[in-house]
Protein backbone atom coordinates (compact mmCIF):
# COMPACT_ATOMS: atom_id res chain seq x y z
CA UNK A 1 0.00 0.00 0.00
CA UNK A 2 1.11 3.59 -0.81
CA UNK A 3 0.48 6.19 1.53
CA UNK A 4 -1.11 9.26 -0.73
CA UNK A 5 -1.25 13.06 0.60
CA UNK A 6 -4.82 14.91 -1.46
CA UNK A 7 -5.11 18.43 -1.42
CA UNK A 8 -8.22 19.88 -2.72
CA UNK A 9 -8.00 23.47 -4.08
CA UNK A 10 -11.80 24.94 -3.22
CA UNK A 11 -14.07 23.31 -0.91
CA UNK A 12 -16.39 26.06 -1.06
CA UNK A 13 -19.35 24.15 -2.64
CA UNK A 14 -21.62 27.01 -3.25
CA UNK A 15 -22.62 30.30 -0.97
CA UNK A 16 -22.36 29.52 2.46
CA UNK A 17 -21.89 25.95 1.73
CA UNK A 18 -18.51 24.30 2.40
CA UNK A 19 -17.63 20.40 2.46
CA UNK A 20 -17.71 18.40 5.46
CA UNK A 21 -14.61 16.67 6.28
CA UNK A 22 -16.54 13.30 7.08
CA UNK A 23 -18.33 13.67 3.26
CA UNK A 24 -14.75 14.09 1.97
CA UNK A 25 -13.62 10.85 3.79
CA UNK A 26 -16.76 8.98 2.86
CA UNK A 27 -15.82 9.58 -0.77
CA UNK A 28 -12.48 7.94 -0.57
CA UNK A 29 -13.68 4.95 1.46
CA UNK A 30 -16.00 5.12 -1.26
CA UNK A 31 -13.90 4.91 -3.76
CA UNK A 32 -11.66 1.69 -2.04
CA UNK A 33 -9.05 4.06 -0.36
CA UNK A 34 -7.99 2.89 3.23
CA UNK A 35 -7.84 4.99 6.30
CA UNK A 36 -8.55 8.69 4.80
CA UNK A 37 -8.16 11.07 7.60
CA UNK A 38 -7.91 14.73 6.93
CA UNK A 39 -6.33 17.74 8.84
CA UNK A 40 -8.70 20.64 9.73
CA UNK A 41 -11.54 21.68 7.33
CA UNK A 42 -9.38 22.95 4.27
CA UNK A 43 -9.32 20.14 1.95
CA UNK A 44 -6.32 18.26 2.62
CA UNK A 45 -6.98 13.94 3.06
CA UNK A 46 -4.34 11.12 3.50
CA UNK A 47 -5.62 8.01 2.70
CA UNK A 48 -3.89 4.69 1.97
CA UNK A 49 -4.04 2.88 -1.44
CA UNK A 50 -2.88 0.53 -3.84
CA UNK A 51 0.29 2.28 -6.02
CA UNK A 52 -0.77 3.76 -9.43
CA UNK A 53 0.35 6.80 -11.22
CA UNK A 54 -0.59 10.19 -9.68
CA UNK A 55 -2.65 11.37 -12.29
CA UNK A 56 -4.78 8.29 -12.41
CA UNK A 57 -5.74 8.81 -8.48
CA UNK A 58 -6.74 12.42 -9.28
CA UNK A 59 -9.01 11.55 -11.97
CA UNK A 60 -10.42 9.11 -10.12
CA UNK A 61 -11.35 11.64 -6.86
CA UNK A 62 -12.01 14.20 -9.07
CA UNK A 63 -14.53 12.56 -11.17
CA UNK A 64 -16.19 11.03 -7.63
CA UNK A 65 -15.95 14.35 -6.14
CA UNK A 66 -17.86 16.20 -9.16
CA UNK A 67 -20.58 13.07 -8.70
CA UNK A 68 -21.02 13.90 -5.59
CA UNK A 69 -20.79 17.07 -4.62
CA UNK A 70 -22.02 18.36 -8.22
CA UNK A 71 -18.68 20.87 -8.58
CA UNK A 72 -15.38 20.12 -10.35
CA UNK A 73 -12.51 20.48 -8.30
CA UNK A 74 -8.50 20.12 -8.77
CA UNK A 75 -7.25 17.44 -6.59
CA UNK A 76 -2.90 17.43 -6.00
CA UNK A 77 -1.94 14.22 -4.87
CA UNK A 78 1.84 13.63 -3.57
CA UNK A 79 3.27 10.23 -2.37
CA UNK A 80 4.27 10.30 1.69
CA UNK A 81 7.89 10.25 0.60
CA UNK A 82 7.36 13.43 -1.82
CA UNK A 83 5.36 14.73 1.00
CA UNK A 84 7.85 14.89 3.58
CA UNK A 85 10.70 15.94 1.37
CA UNK A 86 8.58 19.02 0.42
CA UNK A 87 8.20 19.98 4.47
CA UNK A 88 11.82 19.53 5.03
CA UNK A 89 13.12 21.11 2.04
CA UNK A 90 11.42 25.02 3.53
CA UNK A 91 13.55 27.32 2.10
CA UNK A 92 12.68 30.06 5.10
CA UNK A 93 13.09 28.30 8.03
CA UNK A 94 12.33 29.99 11.25
CA UNK A 95 9.54 32.31 9.95
CA UNK A 96 6.30 32.20 11.05
CA UNK A 97 4.93 29.50 9.15
CA UNK A 98 1.42 30.77 8.97
CA UNK A 99 2.95 33.66 6.69
CA UNK A 100 4.47 31.17 4.03
CA UNK A 101 2.67 29.85 1.21
CA UNK A 102 3.68 27.02 -0.54
CA UNK A 103 1.57 26.90 -3.92
CA UNK A 104 1.62 22.71 -4.25
CA UNK A 105 1.81 22.45 -7.82
CA UNK A 106 0.33 19.44 -10.42
CA UNK A 107 2.95 20.03 -12.97
CA UNK A 108 6.26 21.68 -11.31
CA UNK A 109 6.97 24.95 -12.11
CA UNK A 110 9.41 26.41 -14.36
CA UNK A 111 12.39 28.75 -13.58
CA UNK A 112 10.78 30.95 -15.82
CA UNK A 113 7.87 31.95 -13.87
CA UNK A 114 10.02 33.19 -10.40
CA UNK A 115 11.21 36.39 -11.99
CA UNK A 116 7.72 37.69 -13.21
CA UNK A 117 6.28 37.06 -9.75
CA UNK A 118 9.35 38.87 -8.04
CA UNK A 119 8.59 41.77 -10.20
CA UNK A 120 4.69 41.73 -8.24
CA UNK A 121 6.46 41.02 -5.20
CA UNK A 122 6.33 43.89 -2.53
CA UNK A 123 9.59 44.82 -1.00
CA UNK A 124 10.02 42.28 1.91
CA UNK A 125 8.70 39.56 0.19
CA UNK A 126 10.50 36.27 -0.43
CA UNK A 127 10.19 33.88 -3.20
CA UNK A 128 11.51 30.28 -4.08
CA UNK A 129 11.26 27.13 -6.59
CA UNK A 130 11.96 24.10 -4.70
CA UNK A 131 11.02 20.86 -6.77
CA UNK A 132 8.59 22.77 -8.96
CA UNK A 133 6.45 24.16 -5.98
CA UNK A 134 6.16 27.94 -5.41
CA UNK A 135 7.27 28.99 -1.85
CA UNK A 136 6.28 32.70 -0.57
CA UNK A 137 7.28 34.51 2.66
CA UNK A 138 4.83 36.83 2.66
CA UNK A 139 6.86 38.84 5.22
CA UNK A 140 3.00 39.25 6.64
CA UNK A 141 -0.78 38.37 6.44
CA UNK A 142 -0.85 36.57 3.43
CA UNK A 143 -4.67 37.54 2.75
CA UNK A 144 -3.18 41.38 1.96
CA UNK A 145 -0.53 40.28 -0.40
CA UNK A 146 -1.73 41.55 -3.97
CA UNK A 147 0.37 38.59 -5.09
CA UNK A 148 -2.17 36.42 -4.24
CA UNK A 149 -4.19 37.58 -7.58
CA UNK A 150 -1.34 36.34 -9.61
CA UNK A 151 -0.92 32.85 -8.35
CA UNK A 152 -4.14 31.49 -10.19
CA UNK A 153 -4.81 28.29 -12.67
CA UNK A 154 -4.62 30.20 -15.56
CA UNK A 155 -1.63 32.20 -15.03
CA UNK A 156 0.28 29.38 -12.92
CA UNK A 157 -1.50 26.06 -14.23
CA UNK A 158 -3.38 23.46 -11.66
CA UNK A 159 -2.29 23.92 -7.87
CA UNK A 160 -3.26 24.49 -4.16
CA UNK A 161 -1.94 27.01 -1.77
CA UNK A 162 -1.45 25.70 1.96
CA UNK A 163 0.73 27.36 4.68
CA UNK A 164 3.68 26.12 5.93
CA UNK A 165 2.26 25.29 9.50
CA UNK A 166 -0.44 22.88 7.39
CA UNK A 167 2.61 21.42 5.44
CA UNK A 168 4.18 20.69 8.76
CA UNK A 169 1.53 19.12 9.91
CA UNK A 170 0.37 17.21 7.24
CA UNK A 171 3.98 15.37 7.19
CA UNK A 172 3.99 14.92 10.69
CA UNK A 173 0.58 12.80 10.33
CA UNK A 174 2.33 10.75 8.15
CA UNK A 175 5.06 9.12 10.67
Amino acid sequence: MTTYVALLHSIVLGPGKRLVMADLKAMAAELGFADPRTWVATGNMIFEGEEAPLPEIEGRLEAAFAARFGKPVDIILRTAPTWRRLAARNPFPGRNGAHIGIRVMRQPLGPEFLPRLEAIATPGMGLALVDGDLWIDFAGEPSEARLLSHLTTKKLGIGTLRNANTVKALAAMLS
